[in-house]
């Protein structure tokens, strides 16, 4: 699983572990466990969020992980209805307060609208606001990185008009079935690493027939031909999951998907999200 020791290198020379575990919907008082799990495992890479109410549990799992804290890395994110700059500095306090682990290697504001208004109104000037939030965090060192979330071409272009730091991440859905082909050239061009979350569409994908034959070509399950085929669109995939069996075969990605086989991926359409299209990121707007 050699995967789990390599790295990208961000922009501002920090490096992120190439595989990081998602915690999406692992409730608080399971997500020690999850981390814990993860790490002993060999991730080294967590990703959680204020919306996913479980800071404190990953930050507990962090704490009593026995590894050093300066070998992990640790993102979350600014709740997407913050949208003014004093808000914005007591939330980055607080992710610091619950998490408990010294600093923050990446925070994000989570989407460039709040949930209820998701690719709705304009908040240009409440995610300035934000984002000056996070370059005065940065600057004084509490956090290593910063960077979006679900940002399109136009939310990314309004920061890097008006911020002094330009986004290191844009955290996105992306996976087999959905590929932001533009998104992902704008991106590589700014040198934003893009960060896969949802890169088994939520679990959707495992029941995709076209995917399915493509993974059983290299005999791996769907999960790892999905990671792998983030992975090598140069991308940063977050796969979430609880259960330690699933860690290790989602690291499990030592093999090579063909040119043929990527353009295939690539030009899938599998947006059928299901009962979780109730969720705005998978809603299609």
């Amino acid at each position: 699983m050699s995967i789990l020791t390599e790295t990208y290198t961000l922009s501002n020379g920090v490096e992120i572990p190439k595989l990081g575990l998602g915690t999406w919907f692992i409730d608080d008082d399971k997500a020690s466990d999850a981390v814990r799990a993860a790490i002993g495992t060999g991730y080294r890479n967590i990703d959680t969020a204020q919306a996913y109410g479980n800071e404190q549990g990953v930050g507990e799992g962090i704490r009593t992980s026995g590894v050093a804290r300066e070998d992990l890395f640790v993102s979350t994110k600014l709740a997407a209805d913050i949208k003014d700059f004093d808000p914005a500095v007591a939330a980055i306090d607080a992710s610091l307060a619950k998490l408990d682990i010294g600093y923050i290697d990446l925070m994000l504001i989570h989407a460039p609208q709040p949930w209820d208004d998701f690719r709705g109104g304009d908040y240009a000037e409440g995610n300035r606001q934000a984002w000056r939030a996070l370059e005065e965090a940065h600057g004084a060192g509490k956090i290593r990185a910063i960077g979006v979330s679900n940002f399109l071409r136009s939310d990314l272009e309004n920061i890097l008009a008006h911020g002094t730091v330009a986004p290191h991440v844009n955290q996105v859905l992306l996976h087999a079935g959905n590929t932001p082909a533009e998104l992902l050239t704008f991106c590589e061009e700014q040198n934003i690493l893009v960060q896969a979350y949802s890169p088994i569409a939520h679990g959707t994908l495992l029941g995709s027939r076209r995917i399915t034959a493509i993974a059983e070509k290299y005999a791996v399950g769907v999960p790892q031909l999905c990671i792998r085929y983030a992975l090598q669109l140069g991308t940063q995939p977050l796969p979430k999951t609880a259960n330690p069996e699933h860690m290790r075969s989602n690291a499990d990605v030592d093999f090579e998907i063909s040119e043929a086989d990527m353009a295939a991926l690539r030009t899938l359409d599998e947006r059928d999200y299901g009962e979780h299209a109730a969720f705005p990121v998978y809603s299609g707007k």
